[in-house]
């Protein structure tokens, strides 16, 4: 973008220095409000083990951090960053001589590096961490190389929020030295964690609170359960990591050399001798807040930050939906707003007169395919129902449950072909639910075929009910209609024939 962009859509870079890696994301805000990555880029720097051993950092973590920092600001004058926001955590916090390097990164590369304490760190995080996700309250919790930050939220807003010395290179140094760790040393770390997590006293999960991590450690716990079953979505974000199934891949990690973790398809490589202590460290607290499972985040700090500087609370849920979608179909040419808005209202009217809208889950997933089918159309015209779902499935769609983004992508799919009805969605959509995706994707068949065929600028309005000669459409904006397969599809699914028609005369 060029420097004559609105300071609120100015690339904005962050430069995040945490104690295990570091890295810069640089962000452009669009017309919806929602952030985009320009680009980024990711260094192992370590810094926790030289203040660990230590408790300041050595000449090598030095010039590690010097070395990422530089490439990191090149990469934000590279992508157009106006402003630059750098930040340290748990490491640079602890270690003594943190300011001599802060001083010296600032006078040789202009970065200004602020040193956050665990409760912005938690704040920013929580922000972050739950602003995309659909959830309002519970627990949220980050954990980095050096330290666990822990935060109660009710209505999206933070309660209260504690910090802890559990990251995962922390943890893995101190306690697990055997390569693989002995059953002592795991059972230590972990009653060692339980005992550090007793002060902040019970804060087991309420009816509809939900425990959400972010992380290096959980997104990676997350991705290799993922890769160890068939699932349809690929990003992690918003995926529910199960408590049994974070025990299993915690364990199988524990068993392994360090050499042969690299093997297990999901584990970034540089995670592998820090990954099993972080991941003991979030299993004992799912376990002590008595959480079933815990719905991963692909955001946190760097997205809090920045969103902070937009917004000083975070957005109400609907609103995030709402934003995520119009950011979603903004980058399509072949997207028109006009057709989606009619298509959506014709869909709704004919879904609340054959029933399928009384399914809310159904029906809210049927008027976002109706919005969203004609992001298809920039790919391929003739399939562009497909390529609407796969890009439904493949993009960052935030505020949503994954079940339903996958049922969305099932009713786009199913309207432009009647034998996709959500088979290869499993198990987000169960086969249980086959026959409301096919009487929806008909229904989105039939509101398209409508909206077609009615002048662009005529007020659209749509009658629609069942009675003894069938299903009767009436649409006066109708320029004409012919019997065709969508009549005959119809009948089958819904069992009733069907008639369009611009009067009722």
């Amino acid at each position: 973008m060029g420097q004559d962009a609105p300071l609120d859509q100015a690339p904005v870079a962050v430069i995040d220095i945490g104690s295990n890696s570091g890295r810069v994301v640089v962000y452009r805000r669009d017309d919806a409000g929602m952030l985009r990555i320009l680009s980024t880029t990711r260094a192992a720097l370590r810094l926790v083990s030289d203040v660990d051993s230590a408790r300041e950092l050595g000449p090598e973590a030095i010039e590690r951090a010097l070395e990422a920092l530089r490439d990191f600001n090149a990469v934000a004058r590279g992508a157009g960053a106006r402003r630059t926001f750098a930040v340290a955590t748990a490491a640079m916090r602890d270690a003594a001589n943190g300011p001599d390097l802060i001083e010296r990164v600032r006078r040789e590369l202009g970065i200004e590096i602020q040193v956050i304490d665990g409760e912005r760190e938690a704040l920013f995080g929580l922000r972050g961490g739950i602003s995309g996700l659909p959830v309002e309250n519970g627990l949220f919790f980050d954990v980095g190389g050096g330290s666990m930050q822990v935060s109660r939220f009710r209505a999206r807003r933070l309660v209260q929020a504690w910090s802890f010395p559990l990251g995962s290179l922390r943890l893995s140094g101190a306690f697990l030295a055997g390569d693989p760790p002995t059953r002592g040393e795991i059972h230590a770390l972990r009653d060692h964690v339980r005992d550090v997590l007793a002060a902040i006293g019970p804060q087991l999960l309420g009816s509809g609170e939900v425990l959400v991590g972010t992380g290096g450690t959980v997104r990676n716990l997350a991705k290799i359960d993922r890769r160890q079953r068939e699932y349809p979505i690929a990003r992690v974000h918003g995926y529910a990591l199960e408590r049994p199934r974070l025990a299993e891949v915690v364990s199988l990690l524990a068993s392994r050399k360090m050499k042969r973790r690299d093997e297990v398809a999901g584990l970034s490589g540089e995670r592998g001798d820090s990954i099993v202590g972080g991941g003991l460290a979030i299993d004992v607290l799912a376990s002590e807040v008595g959480a079933p499972e815990v719905l991963v985040s692909g955001q946190g700090v760097r997205e809090g930050l920045v969103q902070s500087l937009f917004e000083p609370e975070a957005p109400a849920l609907d609103a995030v939906r709402e934003a995520s979608l119009r950011s979603l179909t903004s980058r399509f040419a072949g997207w028109d707003e006009r057709s989606a808005r009619q298509r959506a209202t014709v869909a709704a009217v004919l879904g609340n007169a054959l029933g399928v809208r009384a399914d809310r889950e159904v029906g809210a997933a049927l008027g976002r395919a109706a919005r969203l089918m004609d992001i298809g159309r920039s790919v391929d015209f003739f399939d562009r129902h497909e390529h609407a779902a796969r890009i439904v499935l493949a993009t960052e769609v935030f505020g949503f449950w994954h079940r339903e983004i996958a049922l969305t992508a099932a009713i786009i799919a199913a309207a432009g072909d009647e034998d996709e009805v959500g088979k290869a969605l499993s198990p987000l959509v169960q086969k249980d639910d086959r026959a409301q995706i096919e009487a929806a994707g008909v229904i989105l068949a039939l509101a398209d075929d409508i909206v077609e065929r009615c002048p662009p600028d005529a007020a659209l309005t749509v009658d629609a009910a069942a009675g003894p000669a069938g299903f009767v459409v009436t649409v006066p904006a109708l320029g004409g209609w012919r019997t065709r397969k969508i009549g005959a599809r119809f009948e089958r699914v819904l069992g009733m024939p069907l008639t369009v028609r611009a009067s009722a005369t």
